[in-house]
């Protein structure tokens, strides 16, 4: 009988430890955000967008001089070899060979050139944009503490990009899968 009274009570406080979880997890605010929409609403953005397209710009200006000038060589090669003639067949062959030797270097400097031009953009773009993101990450974990919202979620990646509290099963799938 004793026994019979324990086993009720443990019951009970059982089914209510259990209530007090589930009222607590049932009060976890979730929130979304469209991050990416928020990001490129910014002034930042558009000034760096601004920025990075002046940059661009002077860049596809130089590659399209360098272009021109493969058009010369070529046109250059093309008027020798309609010239060409029995007499001067040796010279315009030697010519031929050298311009051949200038456009295919002209072609090198142009793919070099391309390279790095997409890398200054690359970096440039990184440069500009580093600080947008981390304000915006900033002011979703400043909203995020100021609503007591516990997760926020990025409905453009599905991504939660702040959290606090929650159970972190890392471990527990690392271990179901067998990775250390």
């Amino acid at each position: 009988m004793k026994r019979m009274k324990n086993l009720v009570k443990g019951a009970i406080l059982a089914v209510g430890l259990f209530a007090g979880v589930q009222v607590a997890s049932a009060q976890q605010k979730i929130g979304h955000i469209d991050a990416d929409q928020v990001f490129q609403a910014t002034a930042e953005f558009k000034t760096a967008q601004e920025q990075l397209k002046v940059l661009g710009d002077a860049k596809q200006k130089e590659l399209e001089g360098m272009y021109a000038e493969l058009q010369k060589k070529e046109k250059e090669a093309n008027d020798l070899m309609l010239n060409q003639s029995e007499a001067n067949k040796a010279e315009t062959q030697t010519k031929l060979q050298t311009i051949g030797q200038e456009f295919q270097q002209m072609q090198t400097r142009v793919q070099e050139v391309q390279k790095v031009a997409q890398e200054d953009l690359g970096k440039k773009q990184q440069e500009l944009m580093a600080p947008i993101q981390t304000k915006l990450m900033n002011a979703i974990s400043t909203v995020a503490k100021e609503k007591g919202y516990a997760y926020i979620f990025d409905i453009g990646s599905g991504a939660a990009l702040y959290y606090q509290g929650g159970e972190d099963v890392t471990e527990a799938v690392k271990a179901k899968l067998g990775v250390k």
